[in-house]
Protein backbone atom coordinates (compact mmCIF):
# COMPACT_ATOMS: atom_id res chain seq x y z
CA UNK A 1 0.00 0.00 0.00
CA UNK A 2 1.31 3.55 -1.02
CA UNK A 3 1.67 5.84 1.93
CA UNK A 4 1.67 9.64 1.10
CA UNK A 5 5.26 12.18 1.48
CA UNK A 6 2.93 13.13 4.99
CA UNK A 7 1.97 10.02 5.89
CA UNK A 8 5.95 8.39 5.79
CA UNK A 9 7.90 11.47 7.59
CA UNK A 10 5.17 11.17 10.85
CA UNK A 11 6.12 7.33 10.35
CA UNK A 12 9.61 7.50 11.11
CA UNK A 13 8.33 9.01 14.55
CA UNK A 14 7.20 5.41 15.43
CA UNK A 15 9.70 2.83 16.86
CA UNK A 16 7.48 -0.19 15.78
CA UNK A 17 9.95 -2.58 17.93
CA UNK A 18 8.90 -0.54 20.94
CA UNK A 19 6.01 -1.09 23.32
CA UNK A 20 5.30 2.27 24.39
CA UNK A 21 3.34 3.26 27.61
CA UNK A 22 -0.55 4.33 27.60
CA UNK A 23 0.41 7.81 27.66
CA UNK A 24 3.72 8.18 25.70
CA UNK A 25 1.08 6.28 23.24
CA UNK A 26 -1.36 9.05 23.25
CA UNK A 27 1.06 11.84 22.82
CA UNK A 28 2.43 10.30 19.64
CA UNK A 29 -0.75 9.30 17.82
CA UNK A 30 -1.59 13.13 18.62
CA UNK A 31 2.11 14.52 16.92
CA UNK A 32 1.63 11.39 13.56
CA UNK A 33 -2.24 12.19 12.77
CA UNK A 34 -1.98 13.52 9.45
CA UNK A 35 -5.30 14.79 8.41
CA UNK A 36 -6.69 18.11 8.24
CA UNK A 37 -9.72 17.38 9.95
CA UNK A 38 -10.27 16.52 13.74
CA UNK A 39 -9.22 12.92 13.72
CA UNK A 40 -10.48 10.53 15.54
CA UNK A 41 -8.45 8.30 17.85
CA UNK A 42 -9.22 4.81 17.75
CA UNK A 43 -7.84 1.54 19.97
CA UNK A 44 -7.47 -2.22 18.50
CA UNK A 45 -6.95 -4.72 21.06
CA UNK A 46 -6.65 -8.09 20.24
CA UNK A 47 -7.34 -10.55 23.42
CA UNK A 48 -6.11 -14.48 23.70
CA UNK A 49 -9.96 -15.47 23.22
CA UNK A 50 -11.24 -17.28 20.52
CA UNK A 51 -14.73 -15.64 19.94
CA UNK A 52 -16.20 -19.02 17.90
CA UNK A 53 -16.66 -20.21 21.72
CA UNK A 54 -19.74 -18.38 23.31
CA UNK A 55 -18.23 -19.32 26.97
CA UNK A 56 -15.23 -16.68 25.52
CA UNK A 57 -17.27 -13.76 24.08
CA UNK A 58 -16.30 -10.43 24.99
CA UNK A 59 -18.87 -8.08 24.72
CA UNK A 60 -20.56 -4.82 26.87
CA UNK A 61 -20.51 -1.28 26.80
CA UNK A 62 -19.02 1.56 28.68
CA UNK A 63 -19.26 4.76 29.36
CA UNK A 64 -16.19 7.46 27.97
CA UNK A 65 -15.50 10.33 30.77
CA UNK A 66 -15.49 12.79 27.82
CA UNK A 67 -17.33 11.01 25.15
CA UNK A 68 -16.24 10.19 21.97
CA UNK A 69 -16.32 13.52 20.07
CA UNK A 70 -19.43 12.53 17.27
CA UNK A 71 -23.00 13.62 17.67
CA UNK A 72 -24.44 9.82 17.72
CA UNK A 73 -27.94 9.90 16.43
CA UNK A 74 -30.09 7.27 18.43
CA UNK A 75 -33.33 5.37 16.93
CA UNK A 76 -35.55 3.97 19.65
CA UNK A 77 -38.03 0.96 18.72
CA UNK A 78 -40.91 1.85 21.26
CA UNK A 79 -44.81 2.60 21.53
CA UNK A 80 -47.17 4.65 23.57
CA UNK A 81 -45.45 6.10 26.24
CA UNK A 82 -42.55 4.57 25.95
CA UNK A 83 -42.27 6.02 22.09
CA UNK A 84 -43.12 9.81 23.94
CA UNK A 85 -40.21 8.82 26.19
CA UNK A 86 -37.55 8.17 24.19
CA UNK A 87 -38.77 11.60 21.94
CA UNK A 88 -38.64 13.86 25.07
CA UNK A 89 -34.94 12.13 26.00
CA UNK A 90 -33.97 13.27 22.91
CA UNK A 91 -33.81 10.54 20.59
CA UNK A 92 -32.91 10.84 16.95
CA UNK A 93 -35.90 8.54 15.85
CA UNK A 94 -38.83 6.89 17.21
CA UNK A 95 -40.63 4.34 15.64
CA UNK A 96 -42.11 0.69 16.09
CA UNK A 97 -43.23 -1.79 12.63
CA UNK A 98 -43.26 1.32 10.23
CA UNK A 99 -39.79 1.01 10.68
CA UNK A 100 -39.50 -2.01 9.38
CA UNK A 101 -40.36 -1.84 5.70
CA UNK A 102 -38.14 1.80 5.92
CA UNK A 103 -35.16 -0.34 7.25
CA UNK A 104 -36.00 -3.54 5.35
CA UNK A 105 -37.04 -2.19 1.66
CA UNK A 106 -35.47 1.23 1.55
CA UNK A 107 -31.87 0.48 2.84
CA UNK A 108 -32.22 3.25 5.25
CA UNK A 109 -29.58 3.81 8.39
CA UNK A 110 -29.37 6.92 9.14
CA UNK A 111 -28.57 6.21 12.64
CA UNK A 112 -25.70 4.95 14.93
CA UNK A 113 -27.43 3.18 17.48
CA UNK A 114 -30.60 1.37 17.61
CA UNK A 115 -32.42 0.85 21.23
CA UNK A 116 -35.45 -0.98 21.77
CA UNK A 117 -38.29 -1.76 24.93
CA UNK A 118 -37.98 -5.66 25.43
CA UNK A 119 -41.28 -6.12 24.19
CA UNK A 120 -40.49 -4.96 20.57
CA UNK A 121 -37.60 -7.38 20.39
CA UNK A 122 -40.43 -9.65 18.52
CA UNK A 123 -40.83 -6.61 15.66
CA UNK A 124 -37.13 -5.60 15.95
CA UNK A 125 -35.74 -9.59 15.40
CA UNK A 126 -37.23 -9.67 11.77
CA UNK A 127 -34.62 -7.24 11.14
CA UNK A 128 -31.50 -9.13 12.81
CA UNK A 129 -30.12 -10.28 8.77
CA UNK A 130 -29.85 -6.92 8.32
CA UNK A 131 -28.77 -4.68 11.67
CA UNK A 132 -26.78 -8.05 13.07
CA UNK A 133 -24.53 -7.37 10.07
CA UNK A 134 -23.56 -3.61 11.02
CA UNK A 135 -23.53 -3.93 14.24
CA UNK A 136 -26.91 -2.30 15.38
CA UNK A 137 -28.97 -4.56 16.74
CA UNK A 138 -29.94 -3.88 20.28
CA UNK A 139 -28.52 -6.29 22.84
CA UNK A 140 -29.14 -6.50 26.45
CA UNK A 141 -25.40 -6.84 27.40
CA UNK A 142 -24.61 -3.48 25.71
CA UNK A 143 -27.93 -1.77 27.44
CA UNK A 144 -29.86 -1.11 24.39
CA UNK A 145 -32.77 -3.33 24.74
CA UNK A 146 -34.15 -1.65 27.99
CA UNK A 147 -37.68 -0.54 29.54
CA UNK A 148 -35.36 2.55 31.00
CA UNK A 149 -35.36 4.12 27.67
CA UNK A 150 -34.43 7.67 28.99
CA UNK A 151 -30.96 6.19 30.57
CA UNK A 152 -30.31 4.63 27.66
CA UNK A 153 -30.41 7.63 25.41
CA UNK A 154 -28.73 9.97 27.99
CA UNK A 155 -25.53 7.61 28.38
CA UNK A 156 -25.08 6.90 24.91
CA UNK A 157 -25.45 10.84 24.14
CA UNK A 158 -22.89 11.22 26.77
CA UNK A 159 -20.34 9.49 25.27
CA UNK A 160 -21.53 5.36 25.52
CA UNK A 161 -19.75 2.73 23.30
CA UNK A 162 -20.38 -0.91 22.71
CA UNK A 163 -17.03 -2.86 22.10
CA UNK A 164 -17.11 -6.48 20.94
CA UNK A 165 -14.58 -8.94 19.21
CA UNK A 166 -14.85 -9.45 15.52
CA UNK A 167 -14.11 -12.75 14.21
CA UNK A 168 -10.09 -12.57 14.20
CA UNK A 169 -10.45 -11.71 18.27
CA UNK A 170 -9.82 -7.75 17.77
CA UNK A 171 -11.86 -5.35 19.37
CA UNK A 172 -11.92 -1.88 17.80
CA UNK A 173 -12.97 1.02 19.38
CA UNK A 174 -12.90 4.85 19.65
CA UNK A 175 -11.42 6.56 22.68
CA UNK A 176 -11.81 10.55 21.46
CA UNK A 177 -10.62 13.12 18.79
CA UNK A 178 -6.85 14.11 18.42
CA UNK A 179 -8.31 17.79 19.92
CA UNK A 180 -9.44 16.03 23.26
CA UNK A 181 -5.63 16.52 24.43
CA UNK A 182 -3.86 13.66 26.23
CA UNK A 183 -5.08 14.10 29.65
CA UNK A 184 -8.78 13.15 28.55
CA UNK A 185 -7.89 10.75 25.56
CA UNK A 186 -5.63 9.07 28.08
CA UNK A 187 -9.00 9.28 30.70
CA UNK A 188 -11.36 7.91 28.27
CA UNK A 189 -8.49 4.92 26.80
CA UNK A 190 -8.01 4.08 30.59
CA UNK A 191 -11.70 3.48 31.37
CA UNK A 192 -12.10 1.48 28.10
CA UNK A 193 -9.41 -0.78 28.89
CA UNK A 194 -10.67 -1.54 32.57
CA UNK A 195 -14.29 -2.43 31.42
CA UNK A 196 -12.31 -4.56 28.84
CA UNK A 197 -9.81 -6.22 31.32
CA UNK A 198 -13.29 -6.64 33.75
CA UNK A 199 -15.49 -8.49 30.87
CA UNK A 200 -12.73 -11.19 30.79
CA UNK A 201 -14.45 -14.89 30.38
CA UNK A 202 -13.94 -17.00 33.33
CA UNK A 203 -12.89 -19.75 30.20
CA UNK A 204 -10.23 -17.53 28.69
CA UNK A 205 -6.70 -18.72 29.62
CA UNK A 206 -3.13 -17.61 28.93
CA UNK A 207 -2.50 -13.94 28.20
CA UNK A 208 -5.26 -12.11 28.29
CA UNK A 209 -4.40 -9.03 26.32
CA UNK A 210 -2.33 -10.00 23.71
CA UNK A 211 -1.49 -6.45 21.31
CA UNK A 212 -2.92 -3.01 22.18
CA UNK A 213 -2.49 -0.37 19.15
CA UNK A 214 -3.45 2.87 19.42
CA UNK A 215 -3.84 5.02 16.02
CA UNK A 216 -5.59 7.99 14.26
CA UNK A 217 -7.71 8.15 10.98
CA UNK A 218 -5.08 7.26 8.45
CA UNK A 219 -2.36 7.82 10.82
CA UNK A 220 0.42 4.93 11.58
CA UNK A 221 -0.11 3.03 14.51
CA UNK A 222 1.77 2.52 18.23
CA UNK A 223 1.76 0.02 20.36
CA UNK A 224 1.43 -0.46 23.77
CA UNK A 225 2.94 -2.25 26.39
CA UNK A 226 -0.10 -4.35 27.60
CA UNK A 227 1.78 -5.70 30.53
CA UNK A 228 1.41 -2.15 31.97
CA UNK A 229 -2.58 -1.52 31.54
CA UNK A 230 -3.68 -1.52 35.43
CA UNK A 231 -7.39 -2.40 35.52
Amino acid sequence: MKRGKKYNEVAKLVDKAMLYDANDAIELVQKTSVTKFDATVEAHIRLGVDSRHADQQVRGAVVLPHGTGKTVRVLVFAKGDKAEEALAAGADFVGAEDLIPKIQNENWFGFDVAVATPDMMGVVGRLGRVLGPKGLMPNPKAGTVTMDVTKAINDIKAGKIEYRLDKTNIIHVPVGKVSFGSEKLEENFQTLMSAIIKAKPTAAKGQYLKSVVITTTMGPGVKVNPAKISE
